[in-house]
């Protein structure tokens, strides 16, 4: 075959191979989502009125405070980190807020309060993270343990009621028939979408998790840049602490215990590389819907509370796996 009939084939090849690159291109960006009518296909089969109105509320409503953590996750994330603290920080926040309250504080200071207390605890890692160099595991996981003891010290280790808490309505009022934690969620993803797909901010993070030292010798502050990512991590902790102690109406010393976790998944599941520069924060939203849609049908189907817990390692692990094949595919 000469040199001029191989370039005559090439035209009907190549749109093989950019189809081909397409689709791939499709799945890895909305795959997740497929995933998510699948199951609610599925749970709408298999689950007793899992597609009443109600229960939807109701599912949007249990997802609102595991999406929002893993919101602020997923920029830890992408930076190519990790933040094990935050079902902590929800502990803290939630009981400073209603310890606020008691004091005397009114509603909006409580709250702010709250919110305060978590971008403290994300300022406090990040510093150690950035500054000192050490690694985001080893820091979050001490301030798991510090910042639980912080929150049973508070209390004494019982929970702080407060039938008469002022921002009862964060966690179990509703805007024009939505459910309150759900538009604080909604408002929550939609500002950091904006701040990861339109600043230089979103930019930076990244560019730091996709290399780092590549991203410094560019002129990117790294380490600044990493104290704000841990920062907003804990805000959003905070806020979701508050929202939290807003629906039980009370300081909850032990809430939020595996919090971190299901929002790992969420984010892993969403799309987002462990090993960071890449994903996107409309997938976390995905990622913490299938696995509240999940626990969801779980619970309507009478599945023990112990069976859950095996499905929902599962689902973990493989979102983890997943994570690694593409990562071997890339390489």
């Amino acid at each position: 075959m000469t040199l001029t009939e191989k370039t005559d084939l090439e035209p009907w090849r190549s749109p093989k191979r950019e189809s081909a690159v397409d689709v791939a291109s499709l799945w890895d960006r909305y795959g997740i989502l497929v995933v998510l009518l699948l199951l609610v296909a599925l749970m709408s089969v298999i689950a007793p009125n899992f597609l009443s109105v109600n229960n939807g509320l109701n599912v949007a409503r249990a997802v609102s405070i595991n999406a929002i953590l893993a919101a602020g996750m997923t920029l830890v994330i992408l930076t190519g980190g990790i933040d094990l603290s935050v079902g902590s920080v929800v502990a803290l926040t939630g009981v400073s807020s209603v310890l606020l309250w008691t004091a005397g504080a009114p509603a909006i200071v409580a709250v702010v309060g709250g919110m305060l207390v978590g971008a403290i605890t994300g300022l406090i890692n990040g510093t150690l993270v950035a500054y000192l160099g050490l690694p985001s595991f080893i820091i979050t996981l001490g301030a798991l343990t510090y910042i639980r003891g912080f929150s049973y010290s508070l209390t004494d280790a019982q929970p702080l009621i407060a039938s008469d808490l002022g921002y009862r309505g964060l966690g179990n009022g509703a805007v024009a028939g939505i459910p309150t934690p759900v538009v604080i969620m909604l408002l929550v993803y939609v500002i950091l979408w904006f701040v990861l797909e339109r600043t230089s901010f979103g930019r930076h993070i990244y560019a730091i998790g996709g290399n780092r030292e590549a991203a410094r010798l560019a002129g990117i502050k790294v380490k600044w840049t990493l104290v704000r990512v841990y920062l907003i991590m804990g805000a959003c902790a905070g806020l979701a602490g508050v929202i939290f102690s807003a629906r039980v109406e009370s300081g909850q010393p032990k809430a939020g215990e595996g919090y971190e976790l299901d929002a790992i998944a969420a984010v892993v599941l969403g799309g987002t590389a462990l090993a960071g520069g890449r994903g996107r924060i409309c997938g976390t939203l995905v990622g913490a819907l299938i696995i509240g849609v999940l626990s969801n049908g779980l619970v309507l189907m009478n599945v023990p509370f112990f069976y859950q817990l095996i499905v929902k390692g599962a689902v973990i692990v493989l979102a983890v796996g997943i994570d690694g094949l593409k990562n071997l595919k890339r390489t």
